[in-house]
C-alpha cells in the first residue's frame, strides 16, 4: 500500500471516528481482500478465514475512536488481523497449517510441467517445505507467513504482532536457520 493510499485511508479513518459509517463502509472494501487473504493463509480453511474477518471488522469497528493516528490504521488493522487468528488457532483442537496449496504452486516450474516425474518431485519437495514450516512454533511461522507469503515489511510485522523490531528480525532469522536446516537433512 502506498503513501496516498494510507493518507487516504488515514482520512476514512478520521470520518468514521466521527461517526460516518459510509466511510467506515469503504474502508472495509478498501482493507477486506488483504484480511481475508491473510487470514485464509493463517487459518488453511475459509470458513474459519470468514469468521475470524467477521470479528476483526467488528473489533476495529468498536476500536476505530481509540486510533489517536489515523495514518496508522493499516499497521493496527493487521494487529488485529494476527490476533483474532492466533486466538482462533489456540482455542481450536485443530492444527492449523499455514501454507497452501495455492502458496506452494507458486514454487511450480511450468518448463516442466508435462514431466510426470518432475511433477512428482516436485509435489514432494512442496509437502517437505510445507511440513517443515508447519514444524515451526507459532510465532515463527506467523512471522515467515507474514513477512514472505504477505510481503509485509518487518515493522509491519512487529506492528501486527505487537513484538519489537529486533525480536522480527530475531524470530525470522532463528526460522530461516530451523527451515534450512530441516530442508537439507
Amino acid at each position: 500500500m502506498n503513501e496516498s493510499n494510507h493518507d487516504y485511508l488515514a482520512a476514512l479513518v478520521g470520518k468514521s471516528q466521527d461517526g460516518d459509517m459510509s466511510a467506515f463502509s469503504e474502508i472495509y472494501a478498501l482493507t477486506y481482500n488483504r484480511v481475508y487473504n491473510y487470514a485464509r493463509h493463517y487459518l488453511r480453511d475459509s470458513f474459519a478465514a470468514q469468521d475470524a474477518v467477521q470479528e476483526i471488522y467488528i473489533l476495529a469497528l468498536k476500536n476505530i475512536s481509540k486510533i489517536s493516528n489515523p495514518i496508522l490504521f493499516t499497521a493496527w488493522l493487521n494487529q488485529i488481523c494476527f490476533h483474532v487468528c492466533y486466538d482462533i488457532c489456540k482455542k481450536s483442537d485443530v492444527d492449523y497449517q499455514i501454507v497452501d496449496d495455492d502458496f506452494l504452486e507458486s514454487f511450480h516450474d511450468n518448463k516442466v510441467s508435462s514431466n510426470p516425474e518432475s511433477n512428482a518431485e516436485i509435489r514432494e519437495e512442496r509437502l517437505i517445505l510445507q511440513k517443515a514450516i508447519d514444524g515451526l512454533p507459532p510465532l515463527q511461522r506467523s512471522i515467515i507467513v507474514m513477512r514472505y507469503f504477505n510481503n509485509m515489511k518487518l515493522a509491519d510485522v512487529a506492528d501486527a504482532m505487537d513484538i519489537s523490531l529486533s525480536s522480527v528480525k530475531r524470530y525470522l532469522e532463528t526460522a530461516r536457520r530451523t527451515l534450512q536446516l530441516s530442508l537439507t537433512k
